[in-house]
């Protein structure tokens, strides 16, 4: 009856929480880069004053670059996190083997971090010890802090955060698309890009929890340093 009463209480409360935190990442990571490392090598040639068309040709080509430098970075990085839980995993499995008794012990150690008592806990250890795959599964995540993960994922990283570099990306390069002189091109993408900075912003602290508003001055902030730099380096240098 108990249990009934409980599976009842499961399906009537439904949690609200945001599980696309890896996705969201990426596409934060391409973005970001996107929006800012193209802004910053037009406004920079635009300062050496380079006409629109090689703008524009520079800035596909590094776009282009970007997207796949970012995106096997993305890859590997997730690769390498597949790698090393696989490696811990087969660790604690052979630990739990080799030394039960020093696992179990991490058990109750773990779970009396918790404020649970001996008495209490004990029934809990010997119940993982009777299920060697839900211990291992506990060890990995209470005793490593290591989520299984996805065998999708570094694929869908590596897409996911070149195609966000691509769509961040041409985002100030389509103002040298139609306008041939690279001076008035620039204003246009300085205006375009700040615009769709505060718009990513907002969107990225809105998803990651934090200040909106904060979130969106402090995106385009960052951004216009990252142009207003390479702009008057390139005047530095030309002068």
């Amino acid at each position: 009856m108990a249990r009934e009463l409980d599976k009842s209480l499961l399906n009537h409360h439904k949690e609200k929480h945001f599980t696309a935190g890896e996705i969201v990442r990426d596409i934060i990571i391409g973005v970001s880069d996107g929006l800012t490392v193209p802004f910053a090598l037009a406004a920079g040639l635009s300062g050496a004053n380079a006409s629109s068309a090689v703008i524009l040709t520079a800035g596909v080509a590094e776009v282009a670059a970007g997207a796949i430098s970012m995106g096997l970075g993305g890859y590997l990085a997730a690769k390498s996190e597949a790698d090393h839980y696989m490696r811990e995993l087969k660790r604690e499995q052979e630990e739990i083997i080799a030394v039960p008794d020093t696992e179990a012990a991490e058990v109750a150690e773990i779970l009396s971090e918790y404020g649970i008592q001996p008495h209490e806990y004990t029934p809990v250890v010997n119940a993982l010890r009777k299920n060697p795959k839900a211990w291992l599964d506990f060890m990995m995540k209470f005793e490593l802090g290591l989520e299984k993960p996805d065998p999708k994922r570094a694929l869908q990283s590596a897409l996911t955060i070149a195609i966000a570099y691509i769509v961040g990306g041409l985002v100030p390069l389509f103002p040298y698309i139609f306008i041939p002189t690279a001076k008035k091109a620039v204003a246009a993408s300085v205006v375009l890009t700040l615009i769709a900075l505060l718009i990513f912003g907002y969107a990225k602290g809105h998803f990651t929890g934090n200040k909106p508003f904060r979130s969106a001055l402090q995106t385009a902030f960052i951004g216009g340093v990252a142009s207003a730099a390479a702009f008057g380096m390139a005047k530095a240098v030309q002068g």
